[in-house]
This record gives C-alpha cells, sequence and structure tokens, in this order.
C-alpha cells in the first residue's frame, strides 16, 4: 500500500513544480499540500475503505481547483492548464469512477459527479457518466431525462438526446415525463433548425447540404411524439401539458390547432377539458386596449361573463363534483382579484354567489367550499341567506365538527336566535371524540348571551362527557369561570368538588395555584395541596412541576427545608430522561443560575 500511494504522490510533483513556479502557490503551501494529500491518499488504499474517505479527497481536490481558479484571477496568469488544472481533473473523475463502482446503489454520488463534470467543462467525461450511471439505474425516468438534456444542452447534440429518451421509452413506456421531455426536446430542436436557417440566409450562403426537409422544420417529429403519446397516455391533463409546451414555440400553431382540436372533441368527458376552454376566454382580445379604468374593468367583465358562460355548459354536460369545482374556484379567484371599480366586484361576487349555489343544489359542493360561500355572501350584506347556508351546510355534513363548528360561528355573529338550540343538535350528529371544539364554543356563547345558572348547567353537563378530552378541558374552563363570576370563593369551591374527578389536566392544577398565589392572604397550605394533586397525576412525567414546587418553597411564603425532600421524592418519582433534566435545572437551581 505504502508504495502504490508513494507513486500517487510522486505522479503530483509535476504539477505541484509547475504551482510553485508559476507563483500560484508558494513553497509552504505545497509542503502543506503534499502532507494532507498524502494522508487522504492513504485513507484510500485502506483495506477497510469508507464513502466519506472518497468524498473528502474529491472535496480537497474541487477546493484545491477553486483556489488555483481564485489565485488566477487575481494574478492574471491563464496558461500551463493542461499541466496544472487537467491532472487534478483527471484524478477527481478518477476517484469518482472508484466510488460510484463500489456505491452503484447511491445516485447522489453519480448525481455528484454529473455536476464536476458540468462545473468544470469535462463533456467528454459527462457522457461517459450518464452512460454507467443509466446502466445501474435504468428504472428512474427523472434520471433518462437529465441525461438527454444534458446532451441536448450542454453538448448541443439532438441525435444522442433523442437516442437515449427512446431507450428511456423502452424502459418507461407510460412515463409522462419522459414524453413531455422528449416532446420539449423535439420542438427545441426544429427552433435550432429554423434558426440555424435564418442566418444561412441572411448571410446568403449556398445552403446546399444544409437545406432541411419543411416537415422537421415545421415540427413533424415533434407531432410523431405527440401521437405516439397519446396512443400510450390518455387524459385531458397530459394532452394539456403537451399543448402548454408547444404554445411556448411561435411555430407551432397547426400543431396547437390539431391537439386543441382533439382536447375538444375527446376528452369532453374530463372537467379539466372544460376549465381550460373557460379560461381561454379571458385570452380573446375582443375590444382595443381601453385607457380608463371603467373600460378596462368593462371589457374585463365580458370576458368573465363568456368564462362563465363556458362554465355554465360544462356543468349542463358533466354534472360532477370536479367540475363544480372547477367553475366555483375560477370564480372564487376571480372575486379575490383587487378592482378599484365597484361594480365589476359586485358582478364577481355575484357570480361567485350563483356558481356555489348551483353546486350546492346539484348536491356537489365540496365541504371547504362552504366557508366561502359563507363568506361571500356575508360580505353581500345578506344575512338571511347567510343564515340558510349556515344551516343548509349542517345538513349536507351533519357529521363534520369543522361545519358546524363554522355555521355556528356565523350564525351567533349574526346574532341568530337559533343558534342555541343547534349546539344541542351539532353534538348529537358529530362523533364525542371529535366534539371538545363544539363545546367550548358552547360555553363561550353560553357565557356571552345566557344566565350564570345556565351557563353553570351547561358545564356540569360538559363534566358528565364520556371523552376525556372534553371532560378535562370543562373542568378547566369551568375554574377559571367561577373565579371570573364569583370570585375566590366560588373557585375554591368549584376546585374542592372537581379535584377527585378523574380525569385532569396540569391547566386545572396550575389554574388555582395562580389563584391562590393573588389573594392578599396566601394560604401556602392551600398552594401545597393543589402542587400535591398535581403531582400525583403529573409526577412521573412532568419535571418542570417538581421544579415550580421547590421554587415556591424557596420563596418568601414557604419552607426551604422542604425542598431536600422534595427533591428525593422527585429523584424516585420521574422517569426517562426527564430524570437528567430535573438533575440539570436542579443544579443550575442550587447555583444562582435560574
Amino acid at each position: 500500500m505504502a508504495e502504490l500511494v508513494q507513486r500517487r504522490i510522486e505522479e503530483r510533483i509535476p504539477e505541484l513544480e509547475q504551482l510553485e513556479r508559476v507563483g500560484l502557490f508558494t513553497k509552504k503551501e505545497i509542503k502543506s499540500m503534499l502532507k494532507r494529500t498524502t494522508a487522504l491518499e492513504y485513507k484510500l488504499h485502506r483495506r477497510d475503505i469508507a464513502k466519506e474517505d472518497f468524498i473528502a479527497y474529491i472535496q480537497y481536490e474541487i477546493n484545491v481547483l477553486e483556489l488555483i481558479k481564485k489565485r488566477r484571477t487575481n494574478i492574471g496568469y491563464h496558461f500551463k492548464r493542461d499541466d496544472i488544472e487537467f491532472p487534478i481533473m483527471h484524478r477527481v473523475n478518477n476517484t469518482f469512477r472508484r466510488a460510484t463502482s463500489k456505491w452503484q446503489e447511491d445516485v447522489q454520488l453519480w448525481l455528484s459527479h454529473v455536476a464536476f463534470c458540468k462545473k468544470w467543462s469535462t463533456k467528454g467525461e459527462l457522457s461517459k457518466v450518464f452512460s454507467s450511471m443509466l446502466a445501474v439505474h435504468p428504472d428512474k425516468p427523472a434520471l433518462w431525462v437529465m441525461a438527454a438534456k444534458c446532451e441536448m444542452e450542454d453538448r448541443g447534440s439532438s441525435e444522442s438526446a433523442r437516442h437515449l429518451f427512446l431507450r428511456a421509452l423502452r424502459f418507461h413506456p407510460d412515463s409522462k415525463k419522459v414524453y413531455q421531455e422528449y416532446f420539449r426536446m423535439e420542438l427545441m430542436h426544429a427552433e435550432k433548425l429554423r434558426k440555424q436557417q435564418e442566418e444561412l440566409e441572411k448571410a446568403k450562403m449556398d445552403v446546399g447540404e444544409y437545406e432541411f426537409s419543411p416537415e422537421i422544420l415545421s415540427g413533424k417529429l415533434a407531432e410523431v411524439v405527440y401521437r405516439d403519446a397519446t396512443q400510450k397516455i390518455t387524459g385531458a391533463e397530459f394532452i394539456l401539458s403537451l399543448l402548454q409546451i408547444a404554445s411556448i414555440f411561435d411555430f407551432t400553431k397547426d400543431l396547437q390547432a390539431t391537439i386543441l382540436q382533439e382536447l375538444q372533441s375527446q376528452h369532453t368527458d374530463d372537467s379539466v377539458t372544460w376549465d381550460f376552454m373557460a379560461k381561454r376566454e379571458l385570452e380573446v382580445t375582443v375590444t382595443p386596449e381601453l385607457q380608463t379604468a371603467k373600460g378596462k374593468a368593462s371589457d374585463t367583465d365580458r370576458k368573465e361573463e363568456r368564462c362563465c358562460a363556458v362554465y355554465e355548459e360544462g356543468v349542463k354536460n358533466l354534472n360532477t363534483e370536479a367540475m363544480w369545482t372547477c367553475y366555483a374556484n375560477f370564480c372564487l379567484d376571480r372575486y379575490k382579484r383587487k378592482t378599484n371599480v365597484q361594480e365589476l366586484k359586485d358582478k364577481r361576487r355575484e357570480r361567485l354567489l350563483k356558481a356555489l349555489q348551483g353546486a350546492h343544489q346539484a348536491e356537489l359542493l365540496p365541504q371547504t367550499l362552504y366557508k366561502t360561500w359563507l363568506e361571500a355572501s356575508l360580505s353581500s350584506g345578506d344575512e338571511e341567506a347567510t343564515a340558510q347556508i349556515a344551516t343548509a351546510a349542517t345538513r349536507r355534513f351533519s357529521q363534520s365538527p369543522e361545519t358546524w363548528s363554522l355555521a355556528l360561528q356565523t350564525l351567533v355573529k349574526l346574532g341568530s336566535a337559533e343558534a342555541g338550540g343547534l349546539f344541542q343538535e351539532a353534538l348529537g350528529h358529530v362523533n364525542p371524540k371529535e366534539s371538545l371544539p363544539l363545546w367550548l364554543q358552547w360555553i363561550q356563547w353560553s357565557e356571552s348571551n345566557r344566565s350564570a345558572e345556565e351557563t353553570e348547567a351547561l358545564f356540569q353537563k360538559g363534566l358528565l362527557s364520556p371523552v376525556p378530552d372534553v371532560s378535562s378541558a370543562v373542568k378547566e374552563k369551568y375554574l377559571d369561570w367561577s373565579y371570573r363570576t364569583g370570585g375566590y370563593k366560588k373557585a375554591r369551591k368549584t376546585f374542592t368538588s372537581l379535584h377527585e374527578h378523574r380525569p385532569f389536566t396540569k391547566a386545572f392544577f396550575t389554574t388555582m395555584i395562580q389563584i391562590e398565589k393573588q389573594q392578599e392572604s396566601l394560604k401556602m397550605n392551600n398552594v401545597r395541596d393543589c402542587y400535591e394533586r398535581a403531582l400525583r397525576e403529573f409526577g412521573s412525567t412532568d419535571d418542570d412541576l417538581w421544579m415550580d414546587y421547590i421554587k415556591e418553597e424557596r420563596g418568601p411564603h414557604g419552607q426551604p427545608e422542604n425542598c431536600g425532600k422534595l427533591h428525593w421524592r422527585a429523584m424516585k418519582a420521574l422517569e426517562g430522561d426527564n430524570v437528567e433534566r430535573f438533575i440539570t435545572l436542579y443544579t443550575l437551581l442550587q447555583t444562582g443560575h435560574i
């Protein structure tokens, strides 16, 4: 191994001498480089080699290349590249080959080699890297696309790119991405040939052997790809993606017309088609550009009206949730656009409400759009209609806690008398395990709209819930409400009546502790009682609770001699990582750092 490493080091000597001779590195830096590279070489020639050693070696060589590049710029010396940079690049490529040969499954390693070849212009090596990588990873369409793009864009070889795409389609005959990029490549190839022909014609040169076929120049090869793709892959969305690619090139009018015609004739059963056809109306120029804001708004209004007419035709022919959703989302998008013309804003809201109403009547309005409908209706000022929408939403999605919560929130905002009765109805439909938000909403409404006796009765009802999350959350709210409405005595009474009825939350006890501490004559025994009850429930997992108790005893109302006992109890009660954290916090407290 030592002889092999020594030979590798000796191979570097000519380039190192050149680096010193031309003034890019000092003698001291050369010695440092020799020492570093020797260590790296030994790591690469051990019996048990690691991928990290290869990466470190490659990174070091790349850093040297970067430094040489920077110093060349600084001193203005740009010669001897063959003697300096090329040997380093050759070593990096060889090291990458060794690494990828050993760890073939590591795609990132292959891509790092590709990135190096691109950056340092070793394009001859690039094709070899892709060829080796694809032999190992033919199951990844993205790598085929990347290889073909490199051939087309970096090496300027359309023929090689086409060959790679055809090979990729043998492995992935149903890959949308491969077909899309193949289609794009053929159009780019046609555009490149057209530009070449234009330049030759401008120079008035005899094109001779450079004369190109009109079919190729017009994108017929791309059309062949399109035909093959649509036979293998169906669906309006895929065809639209090809149409959007074709629209980038200005010589594809006929191809676009063909794709559009087939889209309209063969895919009218897809909402994507109708959505595209409707939105195309926005691009149609009917009148010259108008200068006034009102004139522009009027022109926009006419375009949007035509879009909605197409959507209306679409929902008649294709009465599906997806179609109605496209219609509603288009109207919503236009409604959200800012405009200073109130007439246009009102028209947009009117169209949005019409679309949402139609989808609801067809029982095809998605749950998520009911919120949009309620907000739009509220902004129109029609409170009666808004209340009807809220009620209709709960009828349609009677088991959804989100829908009930939204509807009840809207009715409360409107001051509807029906709100109170609907809370009970909501809890009857919703899964009890998902009912907590409704309980909290009902309690909040009751506090603002009902008497204290009725609100307390609601709390008592919530405490009886069989769902632990509900009953424990209601306990917190009940204690807080008792203190706010009845003061300390009522809060103490509520706490006493509940402190033996599980389940609990930590907040239930800490709320009572804070209430006790707010009293003028603080009763430390009551505070201790709250802590002890909290520790009984959470003492094995909550180290912060123990620390808060200890701090309380160290305070002006506590007994510092109790801290040692609490520490001993905590060490016995806490489990797992909580013990280590408690020890750290207690030490910081003892040393005065917290």
